[in-house]
């Protein structure tokens, strides 16, 4: 005799025996989901599912035309170095790294390359680049841990790329500086500590790390009031520098891909979805299913993940494939404590069936690497390998 559902013991899960009625709500092919039978075209289907995707995230508007400004010009490690920045409307200037090798003169296929978040918000693009021998320490460590100890950006530009690293909304330039905060006086600092009078201070770099992490469940229910979202602000500010790379002359703008870890990913998953000025794209370190996050892991995410309600509509891995038949490839790690195993290769899945019924099975790739969370030198090898083949093959 089969065993009622009722009869069955929930499942543990965050949110106690509530798990498994919640996760269920999730664990299907939704009204937009490609995977739905529903849906024939791919074209019809697109168009639909990222106007409602677009229309969840609320992203603030940011302009059509950005000045930038070139701050310094210099070369370093065989590459061709600007400091930019530019003025969105709201908030302190935006910083940025440009690098090609050093003499290129003609378009390049290029790369938007995206910090991570690491909980680290005090720094943004340094994350990923090398500009002097001198590194502040806590960057070299960053490096280390889940980089390899390269500065990626730096390494592909000098395999024929023009890469943008820029500092995005709650990070570096962007950061909430905390003499600007009223009513918080929680955490390690103290009011009257400015952040910006310690630039180099590892000690007070680590607690505004601290206080940082409490901000942002302020920051992001106030974006809720406000009516929008945190990943539609980081949309918003990734497709800026975008708008920034396309524009320039040394830039072949059909050519143009991004990447990133972690926070990086979740950054290209929203970016790449929603934006075919990316043409080629890898995901590392942040793919999983809705299922995952109510039951599991959700606490172990930042709040530049969750886009409301999106979840009635499509999985998490669909707002990546919503940019198939364009080439995608997704890097896993085996022992990521931040997600679930199964449930990254049950996402693997989903934009295997994606692809493949838009026409396109070889324009995505999965990879699983043992490991922990990181974006080490064999998966960066793999990446560039992928960028290679279509942006420069």
């Amino acid at each position: 005799m089969k065993q009622a559902d009722s009869d069955i013991p929930p499942q543990k899960s965050l949110i106690g025996e509530y798990g498994t009625y919640f996760a269920n709500l999730a664990d299907k092919p939704a009204s937009l989901s490609f995977r739905n039978a529903n849906w024939k075209n791919v074209a019809d289907w697109k168009t639909k599912a990222r106007a409602k995707a677009t229309e969840l995230l609320s992203a603030p508007e940011t302009g059509k035309t950005t000045v930038v400004k070139i701050e310094k010009k210099y070369v370093y490690d065989g590459l061709d170095i600007e400091e930019l920045s530019w003025q969105l409307p709201y908030g302190k200037p935006t910083k940025a790294i440009f690098l090609k090798p050093q003499g290129s003169t003609k378009p390049l296929p290029a790369i938007l390359a995206l910090h991570d978040h690491a909980g680290k918000k005090y720094f943004g693009f340094p994350k990923l680049v090398k500009t002097s021998d001198t590194q502040h320490p806590l960057i070299a460590k960053h490096q280390t841990a889940v980089y390899s100890g390269n500065a990626w950006a730096n390494d592909i530009a000098k395999r024929g790329y023009a890469v943008l690293v820029h500092d995005t909304f709650a990070f570096g330039s962007r950061r909430v500086f905390y003499e600007d905060v009223k009513g918080l006086d929680y955490g390690p600092l103290k009011t009257g500590d400015k952040t910006d009078e310690k630039p180099d201070n590892e000690e007070h770099i680590l607690a505004y790390n601290e206080w940082s992490k409490e901000h942002e469940h302020v920051m992001s229910k106030s974006l809720f009031c406000a009516g929008t979202t945190w990943p539609g602000v980081c949309l918003a500010e990734d497709q800026a520098a975008l708008s920034v790379l396309s524009a320039r002359k040394d830039v072949d703008s059909e050519r143009i891909g991004c990447a990133g870890l972690s926070g990086g990913g979740v950054r290209t998953v929203y970016l790449a979805g929603l934006d075919d000025r990316i043409k080629c794209a890898v995901c590392i370190g942040f793919m999983t299913t809705f299922k995952d996050l109510v039951m599991n892991r959700s606490y172990n995410h930042t709040w530049m993940t969750f886009a409301p309600l999106l979840a009635n509509y499509m999985d998490f891995p669909e707002i990546l494939g919503l940019r198939a038949p364009l080439p995608t490839f997704v890097q896993n790690n085996n022992q990521d404590a931040l997600f679930t195993l199964l449930e990254m290769k049950q996402a693997d899945d989903m934009l295997k069936q994606v692809f493949a019924k838009a026409g396109s099975s070889e324009k995505y790739r999965a990879g699983f690497y043992d490991g922990p969370h990181k974006f080490d030198a064999q998966m960066q090898a793999d990446a560039f390998d992928w960028f290679d083949r279509w942006l420069r093959g």
